[in-house]
């Protein structure tokens, strides 16, 4: 993409500062009158990978719905690269697509496909099978361009289906569940693959995954549905910084749990030591005070199993995953 196309998008604004390439303002919907989506709002940056997360019948569907132009909200507005959402052809021209299911045809060969949809864009049958063979390399199937879809593992289909969602040099794609189905190293190889297009191509990409381990490795920003409200949005880091807890979990070797717990209800800012799962070894230590007393009360409990002597295997701040943190804020619609 050259500068002009740069410009033209909205990608930057003023001396290098990226401005958001998309923008959502209090988007809501209701089905027969009952709320799916009560106020989304967020915005997100080129180059940024954001988890939109969230429990069955949170709103997640809806609002990608909405964001990808399936339907129109009742109420709000959301922008893609400066294009308002009252323009949805011109939209769906700036974004690609990775639905979680996604039929392929298994008697075309890689490079047919692409150059099929390429061609749909407006591309010349020369540039687009160009173009086509570039994206096979960009997701690592230059190899088998030739070869049919059918002969294909799920996880270069998956490949292949986010080649297809770059046909249009998108400035936002939407992938939903990409890595469902695959292994962990071909999870691994695909989050790494999400990541480079995010880096190298500059465009934002809104990732859906029930595996919030997943969203917490590759993004970089999150959003949080909770029966159709956010509940917490912002970097990955700020969204765990800022859910409740005030504890830790320190696992033990089983020989050990009774000292340990011995030595730790005797802290004075110990409220209680409670184990955790049957034979873990596993210890959850709740201690008084907020996020900056309870900073120094961690660290003066790991000081006090060391000068015990006791063996510690693993020790993390309670509310340290993001998979806390979305239990925490969404417990009300799992009950």
């Amino acid at each position: 993409m050259n500068s002009e196309d740069t410009a033209a998008t909205g990608r930057t604004s003023g001396a290098g500062v990226q401005a958001p390439i998309l923008e959502a303002e209090h988007l809501k919907k209701a089905y027969n009158g009952r709320p799916a989506l009560r106020d989304l709002s967020f915005s997100l940056a080129p180059g940024r990978i954001l988890g939109f997360l969230g429990p069955n019948g949170a709103g997640k569907t809806t609002a990608i719905r909405i964001l990808t132009t399936i339907l129109e909200p009742d109420a709000g507005r959301f922008t893609i690269a400066g294009i308002d959402s009252r323009c949805p052809e011109q939209i769906r021209a700036r974004i690609g697509v990775l639905p979680e299911s996604q039929g392929y045809p298994k008697e075309m060969t890689g490079v047919g496909y692409l150059t099929y949809f390429a061609r749909h864009y407006g591309w010349s049958a020369k540039d687009a099978q160009r173009l086509s063979w570039a994206l096979l390399e960009v997701v690592g199937l230059q190899h088998r361009a030739r070869s049919l879809i059918g002969s294909y593992s799920r996880g270069m289909r998956q490949r292949l289906g986010i080649a297809r969602a770059l046909v249009n040099d998108p400035a936002v794609v939407f992938l939903d569940e990409p890595t469902l189905g695959l292994d962990p190293r071909g999870q691994q190889e695909l989050l790494a693959l999400i990541r480079r297009l995010a880096r190298e191509h500059g465009a934002a990409v809104i990732l859906c995954s029930h595996l919030l381990s997943e969203i917490e490795s590759v993004c970089d920003d999150v959003v949080i549905l909770s029966q159709g409200q956010v509940v917490a949005k912002g970097s990955v880091l700020d969204v765990i910084g800022r859910a409740r807890g005030s504890g830790v979990r320190v696992q033990v070797p089983l020989s050990a749990m009774a000292d340990a717990e011995q030595v730790l209800e005797a802290l004075p800012f110990v409220v209680r030591v409670v184990p955790k799962g049957q034979g873990s070894g596993w210890l959850l230590v709740e201690v008084l005070g907020g996020s900056a007393e309870s900073n120094i009360a961690h660290n003066a409990v790991l000081e006090a199993l060391i000068l015990a002597k006791i063996p510690i295997l693993t020790f993390e701040a309670e509310g340290s995953r993001l998979q806390e943190v979305f239990l925490q804020l969404t417990e009300e619609t799992i009950r």
